[in-house]
């Protein structure tokens, strides 16, 4: 028995949970409607699916199949964080994070864990600073 895949399979599988974490760390700070635990399994869960899709993977099959039906599949999950209130809308930069916390753990569960980790630290980074940044053009734009 080749206890690699299994070691591997395990280790992607924490490295998911951690990626998800340092994205969502961000967004629990903020007080923002998906933060840890949520990002951590989204990234969690699209790593499964995309493992599976590689233990899957055969003459009949394409581990890109089940990876498309994340993005799918994610994508209207995260439209449940969107909420209008009339002509205001809020919600669509959790939604998209937590469309990129999927891509973080789809890029782990087919085998890029350190690219999957250096993502989940630039979607960290961009979230502090877009947020930054869009107070500044605000300002700019009042004056």
């Amino acid at each position: 028995m080749d206890f690699t895949i299994e070691f591997t399979f395990i280790i992607n599988i924490l490295i998911s949970i951690i990626a998800g974490v340092i994205v969502g760390f961000e967004r629990q700070w903020q007080h923002k409607l998906a933060g840890i635990r949520t990002t951590a399994l989204v990234s969690f869960g699209s790593c499964m699916f995309v493992t599976l899709s590689t233990f899957m993977a055969g003459a009949d099959s394409s581990p890109s199949r089940i990876a498309a039906q994340v993005v799918s599949g994610i994508g209207f999950l995260a439209g449940g964080v969107i909420i209008r209130d009339g002509f205001s809308v809020s919600g669509i930069n959790t939604a998209a994070t937590l469309w990129c916390s999927a891509a973080i753990g789809s890029m782990i569960g087919a085998g890029y864990p350190i690219q999957g980790i250096v993502a989940a630290f630039m979607l960290m980074f961009m979230n502090i600073v877009r947020r930054s940044l869009s107070h500044k053009v605000e300002d700019l734009r009042s004056e």
